[in-house]
């Protein structure tokens, strides 16, 4: 079994460097997309570390974007298409963390080659879609930048009819679902799903955070679907009413070790190492 973490950066080369020294293991690789707004030449010097390739097309994420979406699956289809075979495409952000020794990561995947794993809930059965329905129903300008741009984002909502998601499919997605570790096969059908469906890709650079329901909306209505378990396996805490997970802190580490979960965020070195440090003593791991 051979495991490509896709990792989508934009600060704190140190504390990337950080997690990619933690999750150091003969099987696993590192692929590192760096935001094309942030100065690269701060982060180049983790290439010299064994296993870490950059990202070729880097690409600039807007919160809330499609664009911030387009890098994950850009970041995955150039893993995909590297000369390495892999088992597992992992996807994190800088600010994550493993919270299981790198061996127990590895005997999970390595048991579980026939499931991808990625967190959603049903459009028809839970309330977080009440409030997300308006990411795809509207026109979102997210990703351009023009005076005016509010303006005129406010006339297309006030004059144009809603937009209809373009297939029938039931919609499936959740604040936790822009992280996922997918299986060979399940990178290779989205990856092909997206370089074929430019329709549905053009509706897409319309809509406001595609990144926590596109993937699984894909996947679950897909001939793999027996195969897609809905558990990320990230250790995740959203405050109530807040767009952002809390920055996890020394008062989280209990809960941290005793979940089930293999990594988890959101971590900020700079508000709080203390806590990297405890989960570096507790998985016995040499920094």
């Amino acid at each position: 079994m051979r495991l490509a973490n896709i990792i989508i950066a934009h600060k704190n080369p140190l504390q990337l460097e950080r997690l990619i020294k933690k999750l150091k293991h003969p099987r696993f690789d590192f692929y590192i997309h760096i935001d094309k707004k942030v100065d690269i030449s701060t982060f180049e010097y983790l290439g010299e570390i064994d296993g870490v390739y950059f990202i070729q097309n880097r690409l600039k994420c807007n919160w809330g974007g499609f664009s911030t979406l387009e890098a994950m699956v850009s970041s995955l289809s150039e893993a995909v298409n590297n000369e390495i075979n892999y088992d597992f495409y992992n996807l994190l952000s800088a600010q994550d963390y493993p919270i299981k020794k790198n061996e127990e990561i590895f005997e999970f995947f390595n048991r579980n080659a026939d499931k991808s794993f990625i967190y959603y809930e049903d459009i028809n059965a839970v309330k977080w879609w009440a409030g997300a329905v308006d990411r795809f129903q509207k026109y979102h300008l997210t990703d351009f930048n023009f005076l005016g741009k509010s303006f005129v984002e406010r006339m297309m909502n006030l004059v144009l009819p809603k937009r209809n998601f373009p297939t029938d499919w039931t919609l499936y997605g959740g604040s936790k679902a822009s992280w996922w570790s997918l299986n060979n096969e399940s990178a290779s059908y989205l990856t092909n799903f997206f370089a074929t469906q430019l329709d549905i890709k053009r509706f897409l650079r319309f809509c406001w955070g595609t990144d926590e329901f596109v993937i699984p909306t894909i996947l679950m209505n897909s001939p793999l679907r027996d195969n897609i378990k809905n558990n990320n396996f990230r250790f995740i805490i959203f405050p109530e009413g807040r767009a952002n997970p809390k920055i996890l802190d020394v008062d989280d580490f209990q809960d941290l070790i005793t979940s089930s979960m293999l990594f988890a965020r959101k971590f900020d070195a700079d508000i709080d190492h203390e806590i990297l440090d405890k989960i570096d003593k507790h998985t016995d791991v040499l920094m």
